[in-house]
């Protein structure tokens, strides 16, 4: 009976995707000047909110910490 291979999770393709995404968000983030953190956490409420109609809606996101 043959054994099975193993695993080479380091070049899975969702790996590579995981890489490519850390790398983008460096470089992201290192060109977005002084509010780097609050246009970050923006960007997480705007993708992990729900229905959002405002900015309002946005700023209760629990995601959002800055009040």
């Amino acid at each position: 009976m043959a054994e099975a291979p193993e695993l080479n999770y380091h070049y899975s393709p969702v790996n590579m995707k995981r890489a490519r995404l850390e790398e983008f968000l460096q470089v992201a983030y290192k060109y977005l000047g002084r509010a780097k953190d609050a246009t970050f956490e923006l960007t997480d409420a705007i993708l992990l909110t729900g229905n959002v109609y405002s900015d309002s809606d946005l700023s209760l996101s629990p995601i959002f910490r800055r009040k």
